[in-house]
Order: C-alpha cells, then sequence, then structure tokens
C-alpha cells in the first residue's frame, strides 16, 4: 500500500472511530450529553438524531463502493461541525467548546483531501488498445 492511501486509511479509521463512539454515547444520553444539550437551548431528542447521523456517516466514510454518498457523509460532518462551533459560539460558551469542532472539522478535511487526491490519480490497470 502506498504512503499516502496507508496514511489516508489510519486517519480515517480514527476519525471514523470518534465519530461512532460520539454517535454510541448520544444514544446513550449521558448526563455530560444531556448537560450540553441544556446549556445550548436544544432538546435531549437531537442527540438520538445526530448520533444516527454519526454512526451513518462514519459506515458511509469506511465503505469504498459508493462515492456518492461518501461525498454526503462529508457534507453531513461538514454541516454538523460548522453548526456545533457555531451553536457553542452564540451561546457565550468559553472559545474552547467551539475550538473543538473545528479542530475535528480540520482532521475531517485532511480525510477528505487525501482521499481526493487519491482518487484522482490514474488507474494502474493499462487501457485497452483498440
Amino acid at each position: 500500500m502506498k504512503p499516502s492511501k496507508t496514511l489516508y486509511w489510519i486517519v480515517t479509521i480514527i476519525f471514523a472511530a470518534l465519530m461512532l463512539m460520539d454517535g454510541f454515547a448520544g444514544f446513550a444520553m449521558t448526563e455530560d450529553g444531556k448537560a450540553a444539550m441544556q446549556q445550548l437551548g436544544y432538546p435531549n431528542y437531537i442527540m438520538y438524531l445526530v448520533g444516527a447521523g454519526k454512526i451513518l456517516g462514519a459506515i458511509a466514510i469506511l465503505q469504498t463502493r459508493y462515492k456518492t454518498i461518501k461525498e454526503w457523509a462529508y457534507a453531513g460532518f461538514t454541516i454538523n461541525f460548522i453548526s456545533a462551533a457555531a451553536s457553542w459560539a452564540i451561546v457565550g460558551a468559553p472559545i474552547a467548546y467551539s475550538v473543538f469542532p473545528l479542530i475535528m472539522l480540520a482532521v475531517m478535511f485532511f480525510t477528505y483531501y487525501i482521499w481526493k487526491r487519491y482518487e484522482r490519480r490514474p488507474s494502474q490497470v493499462p487501457a485497452l488498445a483498440i
């Protein structure tokens, strides 16, 4: 496996694992999660919706067959992280609360960039001469 592909899979698997853990934490309705939703002014049931989205998104970015679904997952994570950072900033939380989603957004963009760069490379299979 080439170094860029290896790097892509390492970072993507770590990112997907974090999203899976966060998604399952949403379903668990932890006290910390409930407190955060209350501080943001969101109803607790949103944790189920966001959790389901993160679990499905993590699965989508790990699969290799459907590129469009992978693109949608990256778009969903982008919306999620930007919304999280904006929500914390709007309620006046400490800056660190807004920075963490932006760090995750940067990690996600890194995996997206490596994936797109790898996908653009010409195939190693020689073309059929007719």
